[in-house]
């Protein structure tokens, strides 16, 4: 199985920094994008730190897979579902250890949404936290495959309103995780089998919240390229108000 990925940020339509970050490690099979919070420019640099060490992390492991990991090892999780977990919590304790000896990064912390794909067996890994998302395209058909780590969802989850209700909720964009908050983090992590023709978006909340499914669904099945399709959804979240900043990377699956 192979996998290629396209990636594209855009600061949007109302703020003049751009707070999230993303990378594509090709080599590694590894897609990360985080989106940053925080005053004085604090969440680039929190973003930035969790993109950063998820990538060395990842590089220096695949050169010496006997490499001393910061985290024990939890066994009932497969070699690159750990790997894809620690990385994330190397990540979490660095921004948090900027954020406690620094005063102006204090507070600061990042979502994160990753994807570790393996070409040997097909897997795909699924880890976030905070409210970026995972999608999963596939026949024509959009599907969310991650869960919001938000207080909106919960009160979703608990019944207290309903998704119609949630589009004028107030406190939406109040997340329950982040990297950077405290010293450790939970992390949230799926395994997928991948099948050729399927698609994975992992994106910020700037195209989440300002593009509905139903659109992200219709503009992917238009059949442009990978790099016209990321373009098209950037440029349809700026249209509907760019109040965000704006960040996804496609993964396409191929034979």
């Amino acid at each position: 199985m192979k996998y290629r990925g396209f990636g594209k940020t855009h600061p949007g339509m109302k703020r003049e920094l751009n707070e999230d970050n993303y990378a594509i490690l090709d080599n590694e099979g590894v897609f990360v994008v985080a989106d940053g919070m925080g005053g004085h420019n604090a969440g680039e640099v929190a973003s930035q730190i969790a993109i950063e060490t998820v990538s060395e992390f990842f590089k220096a492991s695949s050169q010496d897979e006997d490499m001393t990991w910061p985290y024990k090892l939890d066994p009932s999780l497969s070699l690159d579902a750990n790997k894809l977990m620690v990385g994330i919590k190397f990540a979490n304790r660095k921004i948090f250890k900027s954020s406690s000896s620094n005063t102006s990064y204090a507070g600061m912390g990042t979502t994160i949404v990753s994807i570790l794909a393996s070409n040997e067996n097909g897997e795909i890994y699924i880890a976030h936290v905070g409210d970026s998302r995972c999608y999963c395209h596939y026949n024509k058909v959009l599907s969310q495959v991650t869960e919001d780590h938000s207080l909106l969802n919960e009160y979703i989850k608990a019944g207290q309103i309903t998704k119609e209700q949630a589009k004028n909720f107030p406190h939406k964009n109040v997340i329950m995780r982040a990297l950077g908050m405290k010293d450790n983090v939970l992390v949230d992590i799926m395994k997928r089998d991948a099948k050729p023709g399927e698609i994975y978006i992992i994106c910020s909340d700037g195209l989440s919240d300002m593009v509905p499914d139903k659109d992200i669904e219709e503009i992917m099945n238009r059949g442009l390229s990978l790099e016209e399709t990321a373009g098209v959804l950037i440029d349809q979240a700026n249209a509907n108000g760019g109040k965000d900043n704006i960040t996804l990377i496609l993964v396409m699956v191929e034979e």
